[in-house]
């Protein structure tokens, strides 16, 4: 079994909903919100440094972790030992799915063909100091 790993620095954006807005033509077009496709944007460059040689066309097994930023109000000692121990969690907003959505959708064509082919993820957030998401791909070369 393959496996790509690789860190995108800087804090992760949810995928946002779609917004609608109307094109030269006046037909209704959705289109995603500057800072999901932003942070599509970034996620797509840094992953091209890591691509494989040919795009993953079989299965694909995700595991993503994503690392906050720290709220202020946990800059303390006491809460930081919680933090580093894994006993202090982000429970608030962003969401999971929409956190992992974002990521999974820009590999698309550039480590897999579609995101379809994940048959496996594992997806997890925590805060640090150090706000970045961890990226592990393991796949069958064919």
């Amino acid at each position: 079994m393959e496996t790509i790993s690789f860190e995108i620095m800087g804090e992760a954006q949810a995928q946002g909903r779609p917004r609608a807005g109307k094109s030269y033509s006046g037909k209704t077009v959705l289109y995603d919100p500057a800072t999901s496709r932003d942070f599509k944007q970034y996620v797509k460059l840094v992953a091209s440094q890591h691509k494989p040689q040919e795009l993953i066309t079989g299965p694909a097994h995700l595991e993503l972790t994503f690392y906050q930023p720290t709220p202020k109000k946990y800059h303390t000692k006491p809460k930081q030992a919680l933090i580093e121990a894994g006993l202090l969690l982000p429970v608030s907003r962003p969401d999971l799915d929409n956190l992992a959505k974002g990521v999974k959708d820009s590999l698309s064509k550039i480590i897999w063909q579609d995101d379809s082919q994940v048959v496996s993820m594992m997806v997890r957030k925590f805060y640090s100091m150090t706000p970045r998401v961890e990226v592990e791909i393991r796949y069958e070369e064919e």
